[in-house]
């Protein structure tokens, strides 16, 4: 019988722990709550990120990381430099993630009821979170691009070929001239990238949160651990998915060589019928843009320029040219803001829910759906 009791209580904790669900409210909250700190902290960076890789300039106007702060903050100031685009990168990322939460929570559970090992339902889990968040911040993304690269209105100091009065009007300029369509650019190269990302970011979380909550003996693992195993598990998701990263920046900057700055006056023509000089339409604009966390800025314009949509494809272009490193440009960068990113919003994340647990949204009978 004492045999017996170690199996027993080790099969009681284990039933504790995945009964331990909080009220999808407060899973969607927290996680809203977490992700925004986390993008809102990190903006700036993501700003620098912007320019280095979407700089149209050659030689290219921003080198390294500290110049490029330094000269946005100097020129453009906080808000409309750093801090450009800020508008649809907070709507994009709050309801980015209460989605996200809400369909992460959603199918562990509904996964975990069915059998399914613990390890296998948190990596799909984070899969189809994406999946269900995708629709919602691929179109902040792109605002929010935009409107980092074009930095103040009619900016002197730097053309990017962008220049909105504000987020509403780049949606209503963008929808008119390009289409709907526009404010999706990009999607599936996303999606590339941050599907595995996402994936691999909470199977390594939860898998390193039970280890640290045998360690301590506890589900209150303490700050520092929490600390620890969110900044670790996003670092490593983030190195782990920087090839995938590496080519969708490529593509998304580099596949069309044609300039959006061009300060050459129109071409004219002459009108056979009526011997008159009329300019001639330009172009429509279609200048890639990133929508990238912070990992490869361009800086060597030497790399090998991809023509092609296919993130297969690109990856053998770059292996092919560049070798292995080519895949892993930035790494560094990309490891610190996903390790920043993800402690924040992690630590935020699980510092709310048990702030919840004390002051519940939902009354007592809802707690446990």
């Amino acid at each position: 019988m004492e045999a017996a009791l170690p199996s027993a209580a080790a099969a009681t904790e284990e039933v504790d722990h995945e009964a331990a669900r909080p009220p999808y409210i407060h899973s969607m909250l927290a996680g809203g709550i977490g992700g925004t700190t986390g993008d809102m902290l990190m903006h700036s960076l993501d700003t620098v990120k912007t320019r280095q890789q979407g700089d149209p300039h050659m030689p290219p106007k921003y080198t390294s990381m500290g110049n490029t702060y330094y000269t946005i903050l100097r020129q453009e100031g906080i808000r409309k430099g750093l801090y450009g685009g800020v508008q649809p990168a907070f709507l994009g990322s709050f309801s980015g993630t209460v989605l996200f939460f809400g369909a992460y929570e959603w199918s562990k559970r509904l996964m975990i009821d069915c059998g399914i090992a613990p390890a296998i339902s948190y990596f799909t889990a984070g899969l189809i979170a994406d999946l269900a968040a995708a629709p919602a911040y691929v179109p902040s993304e792109v605002l929010k691009t935009r409107l980092q690269l074009q930095g103040r209105y009619n900016n002197p100091y730097f053309n990017s070929g962008y220049n909105y009065r504000s987020m509403i009007d780049a949606v209503r300029t963008i929808a008119k001239q390009e289409g709907v369509g526009a404010l999706f650019y990009g999607y599936k190269a996303t999606l590339w990238r941050d599907l595995p990302f996402s994936a691999l970011q909470f199977a390594f979380y939860e898998e390193e949160r039970g280890l640290a909550k045998r360690y301590v003996g506890s589900h209150n693992i303490g700050l520092p651990l929490e600390i620890l195993t969110a900044a670790t598990a996003g670092g490593m998701a983030g190195v782990i998915t920087t090839p995938l990263d590496v080519v969708k920046t490529r593509i998304q900057t580099q596949v069309n060589d044609v300039p959006s700055i061009s300060t050459r006056p129109p071409v004219t023509t002459l009108s056979p019928s009526k011997h008159s000089i009329k300019p001639t339409k330009p172009p429509p604009q279609n200048r890639p843009i990133s929508t990238s966390s912070p990992s490869t800025a361009l800086r060597n314009h030497s790399a090998a320029t991809l023509d092609t949509s296919s993130v297969i494809t690109g990856l053998k272009i770059i292996y092919k040219t560049e070798g292995i490193w080519g895949w892993f440009r930035g790494v560094g960068p990309r490891a610190v803001w996903t390790s920043v990113q993800s402690g924040t919003m992690l630590v935020l994340y699980q510092t709310l829910l048990r702030y919840f647990e004390e002051h519940p949204l939902v009354r007592t009978d809802e707690r446990h759906v």
